[in-house]
């Protein structure tokens, strides 16, 4: 029986980004692309169809016409790439003799070469060929064809190739390597990171809904476009008027006679369509969408929000917003400001990403007032296509900006961001406000995952984010990294003219868990600006201090401008903050005026309180401290056996359709064991001779335990016996639980060595899939959740660092005395289990409790581990843009 040519598979579409930062729609072919394909073959020239075919091959006749359109999406795929109605690029591949190896091809029109197509389908065709059960590729390709050929042997995957007349024969496993991820990832980031620097460097800008009327948005949008000089043309949109504020309009995008970059469209969201098709036919390259009435106000909203995202894509745009406040670039060879904002600050080293339009307002008038310069600045409004994580891409490699600021109301892509800020943060400070901790607005509901906070907390952690609980305290931290040098370490020297105040800076210091390198230093409320400074440089020269928090009260006889001045020429190498003056920002005395006269490097922050001053300087600690950490390694710990395990699976997921299903003690075991995981030896027995029998095999002492969830982690330890050494007890035991609990079957257990119970565990999350978390076993742990978490994957220093951070874990370290217990021997259990969850994804919620730890080990006593399908994983697979039908979730 022959597969069902039309037995489409959906999930294999796909919005892609190329290199240059353009979009297309990737999707497998269908018999009515019959009519594209031969447009597309035409356009093609005489030199791309002979590398393709190897001959002239002018025509494509009908024969072949179907064979190429007609597959059956298992044996033999293809994919087409679509701007807009017309088919660009196809790919394809053939399996062979229907072995594991297939035939590999493709052929990008001659206007869309060098722009990353040729990679593009080479994921997506190894994802789809991987799925059908092929193993490898095979390709044909001329040795004059070096573009093709540099598709190949730039994959990342190991390439052996032959040559024989002219032609190379090439063949490759399939299978992800280390090298073909790395490749792709750093493709991606370069891809994202482009699209966003098309948006925030466009060369002319039209504005779509340009009003005369002064209580209208274009009227605003376009004043503010004025008054920021932008550098290239503005083109108003306005079919009712000649000249909107002095500057011609124009009754359609198409009117327009130059071409168009960006579009900011401020008209009502029902006229939105006539707008698309307009922007689709100028050829606009992207679009700042600030109306609103789209996916925060309903169903309908949601679906013309959809069709928008679809329509931009398919055209080669990208979207920000709609219902955004819009995108700012400070640089003064773009000077844009496409936003309803009337105030703007300097220029500056800060990139901010801001969810919410709104705040976005005040945000800017706040960094102003602050005198925070920014970089640039995106508010992505209801986010259905350009999120922070492009913006995230884009400032990773972005030399105009430093830090990065990000206000954040729910996640769209969590996995990507853990990712992406991962890497970002070794470079370049986060500084981030999540809120919607409890509650997310149904605005951004549609475009987002739920992620509790221990998750989120996580995330952050490992990406070495600085999560911050204001937008004040955001501004505190991105003050100081924005104008000061990291810090060194965590020793920290105070000096002022007020000894009640310095003594308020140290103790806030200790509390951050800061050292005070010595008490702080008074020069007394008579001292002059040369004796302040000359304390100031005497206390930055000494090697055990790493920052410094300066504390000023201003004198009555001279003013605070000299002491502001004296501070600032006396700063060195090492950062300073202060509380000068009760001012909040950076006072022009301060200040180290840039190009265009806003506060630089070098400048020094000043807080209202000592408290506020040192809580910004701790936060920079800790993230210097993060950043000059080893990254750590991926590491396998040895013994494990994935294809065992997944043996030992196989039948169980057979069976399993819906819900979660726990496995038996016996299957978990095995599978544990094949990571190398060895609970302590026990059986399950249904009578007082077979207990007996059980405690005689295991040998003595063992422990008794009722069976049943009702008895599971139970603090009181009612339904356990430990230490029975002889027979009489295990049965005196037995008889006991089992009217206890009124089952027949207990546990007999060989009692493990003395330790400190300790759990690990993993469990599903809706957008990271799976996350390792660990804490030490029992009530209060669990009441006042003394548990931490990671993320996979986790690096060896992520598993060290793990076993270390709940509250609780001086317990493990000799605490008053006490034996320390192998902290590297648990840390071992934690990388056996993340790699588990790596390999075995329908392993979905497992816990080891107790594990004891101490100085000779750590042996697990007890597990669970519950499977089902496997999660939908969002950053995982070939490289795509989120799905607008992701929307509708």
């Amino acid at each position: 029986m022959h597969p069902d040519p039309f037995d489409y598979p959906g999930d294999w579409e796909a919005d892609v980004v190329l290199s240059d930062g353009g979009t297309v729609h990737l999707r497998p072919i269908v018999p009515s692309d019959a009519d594209a394909l031969l447009a597309f073959h035409s356009r093609m020239s005489a030199r791309t169809r002979y590398l393709r075919y190897f001959g002239a091959y002018p025509q494509i006749p009908p024969r072949d016409l179907e064979r190429f359109t007609t597959v059956d999406h298992r044996d033999r795929v293809a994919f087409v790439a679509l701007l807009g109605d017309d088919i660009v690029a196809v790919a394809r591949y053939e399996r062979i003799d229907h072995g594991p190896t297939a035939e590999v091809a493709f052929v990008v029109e001659d206007r869309h070469q060098s722009r990353g197509l040729g990679p593009i389908f080479l994921e997506h065709l190894a994802a789809a060929a991987r799925e059908r059960g092929i193993q490898r590729f095979v390709a044909e390709v001329l040795a004059e064809n070096a573009a093709m050929l540099g598709v190949f042997r730039a994959a990342g995957y190991h390439v052996a190739r032959e040559i024989e007349e002219g032609v190379f024969h090439l063949t490759f496993a399939i299978d992800p390597t280390d090298e073909s991820v790395a490749v792709a990832r750093s493709r991606e980031q370069a891809a994202d990171a482009r699209s966003v620097h098309n948006l925030l460097h466009p060369r002319s800008v039209a504005l779509i809904g340009a009003s005369t009327d002064p209580d209208k948005v274009g009227y605003a949008v376009l004043g503010n476009l004025l008054r920021a000089d932008f550098a290239g043309p503005v083109f108003p949109v306005n079919a009712e008027h000649r000249a909107v504020r002095g500057v011609r309009a124009y009754a359609s995008v198409l009117d327009i006679p130059d071409p168009v970059d960006l579009a900011v469209v401020a008209v009502p969201a029902a006229h939105m369509d006539e707008v698309m098709d307009a922007c689709l036919a100028k050829g606009v390259k992207a679009l700042v969408v600030i109306s609103s009435g789209f996916g925060e106000s309903g169903p309908a909203g949601e679906g013309a929000e959809r069709r928008l995202v679809t329509e931009a894509r398919a055209h080669g745009m990208r979207v920000v917003g709609p219902n955004a406040l819009g995108v700012v670039n400070t640089d003064p060879a773009v000077r844009l400001n496409a936003t309803l904002a009337p105030v703007l600050p300097g220029r500056g080293r800060a990139g901010f990403f801001s969810q919410s339009g709104a705040l976005g307002t005040a945000i800017l008038a706040d960094a102003e007032a602050r005198g925070l310069g920014l970089s640039t600045f995106v508010s992505a409004g209801n986010r259905a296509d350009v999120s922070g994580n492009d913006l995230l891409q884009y400032w990773a490699t972005d030399p105009a900006t430093d830090v990065v600021l990000l206000y954040l109301e729910s996640f769209g892509n969590p996995r990507k961001f853990a990712r992406v800020a991962r890497r970002l943060g070794r470079a370049k400070p986060i500084v981030a406000v999540k809120s919607g901790r409890n509650a997310v607005l149904p605005a951004l509901a549609a475009t987002s995952v739920e992620v509790d906070d221990a998750s989120v907390q996580a995330l952050f952690e490992q990406a070495g984010i600085i999560r911050v609980e204001s937008i004040a305290q955001l501004f505190d931290t991105a003050l100081l990294l924005a104008h000061q040098p990291l810090p060194r370490g965590g020793r920290v020297a105070v000096v002022g003219n007020s000894s009640a105040i310095g003594v308020l800076a140290a103790d806030a210091a200790l509390g951050q868990g800061l050292e005070l390198a010595g008490g702080p230093v008074d020069v007394g409320a008579a001292a002059g600006p040369d004796v302040f400074a000359d304390a100031v440089r005497a206390e930055l020269r000494r090697d055990d201090v790493d920052a410094l928090v300066v504390v000023f009260v201003p004198p009555l006889s001279i003013p605070g401008t000299a002491y502001a001045r004296a501070l600032r020429d006396a700063a060195g190498d090492k950062p300073i903050v202060s509380t000068f003056l009760a001012t909040e920002g950076i006072p022009a005395e301060l200040a180290v005026p840039g190009p265009d006269g806003s506060p630089a490097r070098g400048s020094i922050p000043s807080y209202p309180s000592p408290e506020r001053a040192v809580l910004a300087l701790a936060r920079a600690t800790r993230y210097a401290t993060w950043r000059s950490a080893p990254q750590g390694h991926l590491t396998r710990p040895h013994g494990i056996d994935s294809e065992a395990a997944q043996a030992v699976l196989d039948d169980v997921l057979s069976e399993v359709t819906g819900e979660l299903v726990e496995l038996s003690d016996a299957v978990a075991v095995r599978l544990l064991s094949c990571y190398g995981i060895e609970i302590v030896p026990h059986r399950v027995v249904g009578s007082a001779d077979d207990a007996v029998a059980a405690a005689d095999e295991l040998g003595y002492p063992v422990a008794v335990k009722a069976t049943g969830e009702r008895w599971w982690r139970r603090p009181d330890l009612e339904g356990v016996r430990l230490d029975l050494a002889t027979p009489e007890a295990v049965r005196s035991a037995h008889a006991d639980l089992v009217a206890l609990a009124d089952v027949a079957d207990v546990y007999v257990q060989r009692m493990a060595r003395k330790g400190i119970g300790c759990s690990i565990g993993l469990q599903d999350d809706p957008s990271f899939g799976t996350i390792v978390s660990f804490g030490l076993s029992g009530v209060v742990s669990d009441l006042l959740g003394d548990r931490a978490y990671r993320a996979l994957p986790v690096t060896d220093t992520d598993a060290a660092t793990l076993v270390r951070a709940p509250k609780a874990a001086p317990l493990l370290t000799g605490y008053r005395g006490s034996e320390p217990a192998d902290l590297d021997a648990l840390a071992d259990l934690v990388l056996r289990v993340a790699a588990l969850a790596e390999d075995v994804p329908s392993v979905r919620w497992l816990v080891l409790e107790p594990i004891l730890a101490g100085p000779g080990g750590a042996q697990a006593v007890g597990a669970r581990v519950k499977v089902g399908a496997p999660p939908s994983q969002q950053d995982s697979g070939p490289r795509r843009l989120r799905s607008p039908e992701f929307l509708r979730k």
